[in-house]
């Protein structure tokens, strides 16, 4: 997700007391990754619902650049949260606290 929405994730998170897991930064793309726990809904309206906030969803079994310590100094990826155990967040939670920030429903809450 942009840096700036991830940014306020991770703020809003906090502020509920949510435990984080591991966040990832890639400064060149001002994006942030969350790692979190596969247990997002196959759902096109989700899918459409991340993608027009520019967010997308790397599926289960994708492959995923982690920091190292040579990238401490050339930026490419660092930790914003490092993991700290086996712990990972919801994948669901951090989708409920994109829509918080960004002041949006579920696709059908309307229904």
């Amino acid at each position: 997700m942009p840096s700036a929405l991830g940014q306020m994730v991770k703020a809003h998170m906090q502020t509920r007391h949510c435990a984080l897991g591991p966040i990832i930064s890639h400064p060149r793309s001002q994006r942030w990754t969350f790692i979190v726990r596969p247990d997002l809904p196959d759902e096109v309206p989700l899918f459409s619902e991340l993608f027009r906030l520019n967010v997308t969803v790397a599926r289960f079994g994708a492959q995923i650049a982690l920091p190292s310590p040579a990238d401490r100094h050339g930026g490419l990826r660092v930790w914003i949260e490092p993991p700290r155990d086996t712990f990972r967040p919801s994948g669901v939670a951090v989708v409920e606290a994109i829509r918080a920030c960004v002041g949006a429903r579920p696709p059908g809450a309307d229904r």
